[in-house]
């Protein structure tokens, strides 16, 4: 009893049981599976940006009209969020704003949280199911930053050097396991 004992205290008894604890909390930290269990949800409204004060428009020349600058927001695009690697909804709106300025406007978003969730704009075709989960990291893409939250309507400026034009696509971006939750493919208005 006594040689069976020693076996079990041993070095490398130790040695394996704080292996199997580092790697365990590893293992915790990188998946972070409580996530799942955690929803965040955000209540944006649409940014209600003026246009900065000028000065009084020149007058037109004779015979032509000048066209007053959109009073408020316009819808560049929008499109219907599709699932991938977790179930997802929602519709995804490319707007643009009084003064020129561009948003991603996420609404009715309904996703599962996880570990490093990015909003992406992409050049990548939306593909439905499993052939869709990799392919906005292929091509030309932007990060908007964090996800805000797993649900709820949200808002995510676009940097003022991007252009719209170049962009077909947003995704719900896991960036630690390089997957999409679900994305939307914008159809121009």
């Amino acid at each position: 009893m006594g040689r069976a004992r020693g076996a079990w205290c041993g070095p490398w008894t130790a040695g394996a049981l704080l292996v199997a604890v580092v790697a365990g909390g590893f293992g915790l930290y990188w998946f972070q599976p409580w996530r799942l269990w955690q929803d965040e949800t955000v209540r944006e409204a649409l940014p209600e940006v003026t246009a900065p004060a000028s000065a009084p428009p020149a007058e037109a020349p004779s015979g032509a009209t000048a066209a007053p600058p959109p009073a408020g927001p316009t819808v560049l695009a929008s499109g219907e969020l599709i699932s991938h690697e977790h179930p997802t909804s929602g519709t995804v709106t490319f707007v643009r704003l009084a003064d020129g300025s561009h948003v991603v406007r996420l609404e009715g978003l309904d996703t599962s949280n996880g570990p490093d969730l990015r909003v992406w704009l992409t050049d990548a075709p939306v593909k439905e199911g499993r052939a869709g989960w990799h392919v906005f990291d292929d091509g030309r893409y932007v990060s908007l930053g964090r996800l805000k939250g797993n649900k709820g309507s949200q808002n995510y400026t676009v940097p003022e050097d991007v252009d719209p034009s170049r962009y077909t696509s947003v995704s719900i971006w896991c960036d630690r396991f390089d997957v999409s939750f679900g994305a939307a493919e914008l159809a121009r208005a």
